[in-house]
């Protein structure tokens, strides 16, 4: 029995016996002291109060000293490995129950002891330590070791365990040691994590496994997957494969609570939690389709699980295999030659494994020079974002260090002649996807032939410099411009798109886009009427806006109600701005939690770098409308199980199709790629259509319908709802919006075959309407797109405009008009939803 199979609680025995007890000293009986007291004995009676007030100040100070100065002592525990290079590894040593394993552990703690003790640091606050594992290489070995630690002295001693190796070389040049010491080498220490040592821990599992050449182990949570994993529990498995072989870990579902403080999983590329060499910490939900799969450096890996006591998920899966090493996918670097090529980071597109050197050597014919475009770069890590120094994973061209993420196809690089080395370098912590990177040759005097050349060496159309977009990614084809006219002029040089005047986000850097906007001077308030009063006037209990807007988010009770105020299902209005589904009951009634099993994802949101095709299931609310024996034509929204909400002017009749009849259409729901019919989508027929009763087919003004379908459907990770938002939710000009669809309109054209999204964002409604020729009406709203780069179309007429809130999405708008695809310098005009919340609840009960 161990640290781990009890939870870290056990106390080895030790020199120091830290939970000395204290026995209290009797009480004085007084009856007895007055059934002696008599004549002349008065002396003899403060004798006996002065002895006894001296017993009890001395009890005092002995039960403060042993129990007061034992409660501020905490628990550090320090998790390590070591080699030893004079002993040869043997089969028993995998069985810790085993004579030889017992006998090699006994070496090795009593080793610790010793050099601990050269450390006063460490001597007066150890404990001792157990030996978790060995492995081969030599014999590693594998440990845990406990310090009582008095307050305050914790940064001493992670200082002093910091100084292992300095410990051990001072251990083993001394004079006097036993012959059959071990010898050891490649020492590491870190503190463990604390959430694995959690006193609320109830339940320890420890699993090991030892995978051979075809075949394949299976790991998975306790209860998967039929049941939730259990609380307060703590789980490791130690996998282990054969000696010049890694491992291989393959999840094929993760579905965890999306807080890592409350339950998460973690690999360790080691057989114990060693900080320095964790790969990943994982938690929440990972589609199926993206790929979860980690290689070791070594022929060892440790994965472990933690819970809390609440909220407890399907858990996890994972199949486990060792890979040969120097098979593919473990392997990397080489001779690369010719016109052009491909190379990749180790078992892209999954995790490249730690501790890893690759270099390729890479020649082009003479006379021409390498050049090397990125398509993926995802070499990031908790303290390594977008560093510039690269302490940590990194690729390195022409002597200069390139790490963190980086849009697909912005990260190049080119050479001074034929020739050029790159080489790719990951640590012992952490690791991440990699890169994907092709290498072609080209004319040094020519490099971007009908082309604009970017500083970055990358090439773009000539057509998208000075447009207002980085589509260098260097900002370089944006400099020394001449705007077009219509875009705005910033004083820096920058030209920008002319919907992004007056949004409240600086575009130009230097306020130029802010100017002239008719806000309110410094210290005073933009109501929502754009009426300025001063900031003081905020939360008076006045309506000094007139509209009410000067009065929201105020802490105060009886909230009169305004066009602008939430109202709850008792009619009591609360000053809050967008109080609804955001997990913090502001009404009396709780109405405003209601109904909010809606807009969200059950997938941890991915990393798509550049990339414009959505995940599956990223957008669950997501509907394909298919005329039958065509295909797809509009778009729609899931807000409830029978209903969903898209545009009128999708459902309007032409000379050859009734579009009004339900009969003629088709829902695909839980749909990713076009055509791809199977697995999570379900297919449903229409039993009406409502278009509003307003919709004005010349002016696109009330562009909005409703679907119900001829049978509800059942709600899964790739079919569910978006929120509806209330009447009086506000979506602020410049804030960010995503769009979603797949391209195509009720006239015609080709559908993309994935789902496409694209980042928008929300346009001054004065603006738009000058940019649009007067026909904005109230009732539309605006966006643009964010990000350059967004060549095709990405929206899709009736889809969703779809706004985050806290970690939900709220149906802001439906894709009506103009350039519903949101192309560049072309707002995109979308119904506004807010204006017919109360008709949808009329229609549909939503």
């Amino acid at each position: 029995m161990d640290y781990m199979d009890r939870g870290l609680r056990y106390t080895p025995n030790s020199d120091q016996d830290w939970d000395t007890s204290v026995q209290f000293l009797p009480a004085s009986d007084n009856k007895k002291l007055e059934k002696s007291r008599g004549p002349g004995k008065v002396g003899a009676v403060i004798g006996v109060v002065i002895f006894a007030a001296v017993i009890a100040l001395m009890t005092g100070l002995l039960v403060w000293h042993f129990h007061y100065r034992k409660d501020v002592r905490t628990k550090r525990m320090y998790s390590g490995s070591m080699r030893i290079t004079n002993q040869v590894f043997e089969d028993a040593y995998e069985n810790s129950n085993s004579s030889e394993f017992k006998a090699l552990a006994k070496q090795v703690t009593s080793q610790l002891k010793a050099i601990y003790s050269k450390s006063p640091q460490l001597a007066k606050y150890y404990v001792g330590s157990t030996v978790q594992a060995f492995s081969e290489g030599s014999v590693i070995a594998y440990y845990l070791s406990e310090f009582r630690v008095p307050a305050g002295q914790e940064a001493a001693v992670d200082n002093a365990m910091s100084s292992m190796e300095k410990l051990v070389d001072k251990e083993q040049r001394t004079m006097h040691r036993p012959g059959n010491s071990l010898v050891l080498a490649d020492v590491m220490s870190s503190a463990l994590d604390a959430r694995l040592i959690s006193t609320s821990f109830s339940r320890f599992y420890r699993y090991s496994e030892h995978t051979k050449t075809n075949r394949i182990e299976h790991i998975q949570s306790p209860g998967f997957p039929n049941s939730p994993y259990p609380s307060n529990t703590f789980i490791q498995w130690q996998l282990r494969a054969d000696p010049n072989h890694v491992i291989k870990l393959d999840f094929d579902t993760m579905n965890l609570e999306e807080n890592c403080k409350n339950d998460f999983v973690k690999i360790y590329d080691s057989l114990v939690a060693i900080e320095s060499r964790v790969m990943e910490e994982m938690c929440g939900y990972y589609s199926p389709s993206e790929p979860l799969t980690f290689l070791s450096s070594g022929n060892v890996m440790l994965v472990t699980m933690a819970t809390n006591e609440r909220k407890n998920y399907p858990g996890f899966r994972a199949t486990v295999s060792q890979v040969k090493r120097g098979s593919k996918g473990t392997s990397c670097g080489g001779r690369l030659m010719g016109q052009t090529g491909n190379f990749s980071s180790p078992n892209f597109p999954n995790y490249y494994p730690p501790r890893t050197l690759c270099q390729w050597s890479i020649e082009v014919p003479a006379g021409k020079v390498v050049k090397v475009t990125f398509k993926k770069f995802l070499l990031s890590e908790p303290g390594q974002k977008n560093s510039k120094d690269c302490r940590k994973d990194y690729v390195e061209v022409n002597g200069e260090k390139l790490c963190g993420e980086h849009p697909d196809g912005t990260q190049t690089a080119t050479s001074s002649n034929n020739k050029m080395t790159v080489e790719f370098f990951s640590d012992a912590s952490y690791v991440d996807r990699g890169f994907d990177a092709v290498f072609e040759a080209i004319d040094s005097k020519d490099p971007c032939p009908k082309q604009f050349q970017c500083k970055n060496q990358r090439c773009i159309r000539s057509d998208l410099k000075c447009d207002g977009w980085n589509d260098c990614g260097d900002m370089s084809d944006e400099f020394n411009c001449k705007c077009s006219p219509g875009s705005i002029s910033c004083k820096n040089g920058l030209c920008k798109p002319s919907f992004w005047k007056c949004d409240g986000i600086n575009d130009c850097g230097d306020g130029t886009d802010e100017e002239d906007c008719g806000a309110c001077k410094s210290g005073q308030l933009t109501c929502r009427n754009n009426k300025c009063v001063s900031e003081k006037n905020h939360c008076d209990g006045r309506d000094d806006c007139g509209d009410g807007s000067d009065e929201l988010d105020c802490e105060v009770s009886g909230t009169s109600c305004t066009d602008f105020t939430y109202k709850c299902k008792n009619n009591q209005c609360i000053s809050k701005s967008n109080p609804e589904c955001d997990g913090t009951p502001d009404c009396e009634d709780g109405s405003d939690e209601e109904n909010c099993d809606c807009g969200r994802s059950m997938f941890k949101t991915s990393r798509i770098v550049g990339g414009q095709d959505a995940e599956e299931g990223e957008f669950p609310w997501q509907v394909s409308l298919h005329v039958k024996d065509y295909g797809h034509v509009c778009g729609a929204s899931i807000i409830s199980p029978r209903w969903l909400v898209t545009a009128a002017h999708c459902v309007q009749d032409d000379a050859k199709t009734r579009y009004s009849q339900p009969g003629t259409w088709q829902a695909y729901l839980g749909l990713h790629v076009q055509r791809k019919y199977g697995g999570h989508v379900v297919k449903r027929n229409l039993k009406q259509i409502i278009p509003h009763p307003n919709y004005n087919e010349y002016t696109f003004d009330n562009d909005i319908a409703l679907m119900e379908l001829d049978s509800p459907v059942t709600y899964s990770d790739y079919i569910r709802p978006i929120c509806l938002p209330a009447p009086q939710h506000d979506f602020p000009t410049g804030s960010t919006v995503w769009i979603t669809g797949w391209g195509a309109t009720r006239e015609g054209g080709f559908a993309a075959p994935v789902l496409q999204k694209a980042q928008v964002r929300i346009i001054n409604h004065t603006v738009c309407d000058d940019l649009m020729g007067g026909q904005i009406t109230s009732r539309m709203l605006c966006a643009g797109v964010l990000k350059g780069g967004v060549d095709a179309c990405q929206g899709d007429s009736g889809g969703p405009l779809s706004s985050p809130s806290d970690s939900r999405m709220f149906l802001a708008g439906v894709v009506s008009w103009g350039d519903g695809c949101a192309r560049r310098n072309k707002p995109g005009i979308y119904t506004t939803v807010t204006k017919f919340r109360g008709w949808i609840k009329e229609k549909t009960g939503v």
